[in-house]
């Protein structure tokens, strides 16, 4: 292990230095762990004997610029969706809420009003936590939400679950979360770049950002695999995690994806592959071929919008993603979402 390489600068842990530096470290053996931490893999299962516990934990953040309900559903959904996509009825949760100091009564009433909402609506009971205001914290900041639920031994998948001959759904599109934060953040400047309709419309795709929805009537139409969001790296990473983490080669034609003008124009704009922009939203999904139509039925009867991208295959056929313009290239985990640039350029310079 080369221990002055440095870690991707922003954003998530990149493969390698996960499987050196995590992988091989998880504490004590326990037998009844029956997914532990992988990459790809943002749950893990837990035997208890007649059923199963699938546990997922994830921070999330906000700026004011946004809302803080917009917070308060987010984290909700960001980290529930975790559970939900291994087929999972997210059941209970914990938060770590960090404030800045002398953060407002109405600031943290106004979050955890739509923590609770949105908690209450999905069935979910908060049993503990953390809540405090400390210094160093710019802005609020959920630095650690954990949400469990039950199951069936064999009532669930997980990201490992893709087999050669299954096809690949997309649910929703590309670069969803990536368009919506920086049209909340950026209104200004992006309305005299793309015009207001788009970012208009780009900020109310901020309500499409949770797979639950996508992940739980998926695995209810029967014959899914696999299932992963494509949060970082975006609809490149969740290709590439399902694929890696069942061993499996794949063949991708991203033409297929929706990409829509909102998020095409912001993503322009910035200079970013929307195909390896954040997406949290966009469920990446396997499943048997004879149970596709199914899948997609089941989907648009909710109104969420599907489509069959690709197929996995035997790893020795590799990994390849066709793009629209027609070229090719090895799908490989983004080396850094570059939804990280375009969202720290506007903190340096401020929309106006």
């Amino acid at each position: 292990m080369d221990k002055n390489r440095s870690l991707p600068h922003v954003g998530k842990l990149d493969p390698a230095s996960f499987d050196e530096i995590i992988f091989p470290r998880r504490g004590r053996f326990d037998p009844s762990i029956l997914v532990g931490p992988r990459h790809g893999v943002d749950a893990a299962v837990i035997d208890l004997g007649e059923r199963v516990m699938v546990v997922a934990e994830d921070p999330t953040f906000g700026l004011p610029s946004w809302g803080w309900r917009r917070f308060g559903w987010g984290v909700v959904h960001i980290c529930a969706g975790d559970v939900a996509v291994l087929g999972v009825k997210p059941k209970h949760m914990t938060i770590c809420l960090l404030l800045p100091p002398d953060t407002s009564r109405g600031v943290l009433d106004e979050i955890w009003q739509a923590i609770h909402e949105e908690c209450d609506r999905l069935g979910i009971a908060i049993v503990g936590g953390h809540t405090g205001s400390y210094g160093g914290i710019p802005y609020v900041l959920n630095g650690g939400c954990t949400v469990w639920g039950f199951a069936e031994k064999d009532k669930y998948v997980t990201p490992a679950g893709a087999r050669p001959g299954d096809a690949v759904i997309v649910t929703k599109g590309a670069a969803i979360e990536a368009a919506a934060i920086l049209a909340l953040q950026y209104p200004k400047t992006l309305a005299r770049a793309i015009g207001p309709d788009l970012v208009k419309r780009a900020s109310e795709t901020y309500w499409q950002m949770s797979v639950i929805e996508d992940a739980l009537t998926a695995f209810e139409a029967g014959g899914v695999t696999a299932m992963h969001d494509a949060t970082e790296g975006g609809v490149l990473g969740g290709l590439f995690e399902i694929a890696h983490a069942s061993g499996c080669g794949i063949r991708a034609d991203l033409g297929r994806i929706r990409l829509s003008d909102e998020a095409q124009a912001i993503c322009r704009f910035f200079g970013m592959d929307p195909w390896a922009s954040i997406s949290e939203g966009t469920l990446v999904a396997t499943a048997q071929p004879d149970a596709v139509s199914g899948v997609l039925a089941a989907l648009e009867a909710k109104g969420i919008q599907a489509t069959v991208a690709g197929e996995m295959l035997p790893l020795s056929e590799g990994r390849t993603v066709r793009r629209p313009d027609g070229s090719e290239a090895v799908l490989d985990f983004p080396a850094e979402d570059p939804f990280w640039a375009a969202f720290f350029r506007t903190l340096e310079a401020p929309d106006a």
